[in-house]
């Protein structure tokens, strides 16, 4: 049964989708089979992976609303063991329709199940609010991953995402971890960064990944052409970055032993 990790922050432009197609990338890279869950109305994961959102015939939404099989919906990338489940401007709507429907929170867990066990990780990125599509993936996931950025603000409106975690770990899914904090967009030029590093580790201690993500031209650039950055520039600092993050989190999950977890600078 795969892993289910939701990449959440309601504050928008802390990497969450540049981290969910490339942790879900280098997954693949690695050769586990990987699915990304696009659950944002924006769809930049989806169009970040080379589809056009517009001209998605179904999406997420319509297996979460209109119980159309996830399975039918699943694309194939032009990445090896990478799947994608797309998104559509049509998901704002779905937080209303989804309102009065049996076990709304658990929309998307029923989603999921049915592909569960075809793949070894399964990767949301999530929309940058806390709303009832981010409480559907932090429902039907395992664990959550909560990027923040190296900025002014970094630990703003944090607090508040830790909350909503404890009140789904206690009332929708007991078994919802955190599977880490990423710090990412650092620029060891700038003491700010460095400053947000050390408050946000003294804070939250062995939950920080120790993987940091810098800023990089190249995942700026890779979204622009519909691919990860692995597929961009394999060399590239944001590439081997993603890559130790995703041998990292296979080390914390008993995937990768300790002795070929060995990042590369």
């Amino acid at each position: 049964m795969g892993k289910v990790i939701a990449i959440a922050n309601q504050k928008g432009g802390v990497g969450k989708t540049t981290t969910a197609i490339n942790l879900a990338a280098s997954l693949a890279a690695l050769e586990f089979r990987t699915l990304i869950i696009d659950a944002d109305p924006q769809a930049n994961s989806t169009s970040g992976l080379g589809f056009n959102p517009q001209e998605m015939q179904n999406s997420i939404y319509e297996c979460m609303v209109e119980d159309v099989r996830t399975s039918e919906v699943i694309l194939e990338t032009d990445f090896p063991n990478l799947n994608l489940l797309p998104s559509h401007i049509d998901l704002v709507g779905a937080e209303i329709e989804m309102i009065n429907l049996k076990n709304r929170e658990q929309r998307m867990k029923d989603a999921i199940a049915e592909v569960r066990d075809d793949y070894d990780f399964i990767i949301i990125d999530c929309s940058p609010s806390l709303g009832l599509i981010t409480i559907n993936s932090l429902t039907a996931a395992d664990s959550v991953i909560v990027p923040v950025q190296c900025e002014y603000f970094a630990l703003e409106g944090l607090g508040k995402l830790l909350n909503t975690i404890t009140i789904i770990q206690s009332r929708l899914n007991t078994n919802l971890a955190i599977e880490g904090i990423l710090l990412t967009m650092y620029d060891l030029r700038l003491r700010l960064s460095n400053q947000v590093v050390n408050e946000v580790t003294s804070h939250f201690e062995s939950l920080v990944f120790n993987t940091i993500i810098p800023r990089n031209i190249r995942l700026s650039e890779s979204p622009s052409y519909g691919i990860p950055v692995l597929a961009q520039d394999a060399d590239s600092k944001g590439a081997i970055s993603y890559l130790n993050l995703a041998r990292e989190i296979l080390t914390k999950n008993g995937l990768l032993s300790t002795d070929a977890h060995q990042g590369v600078n």
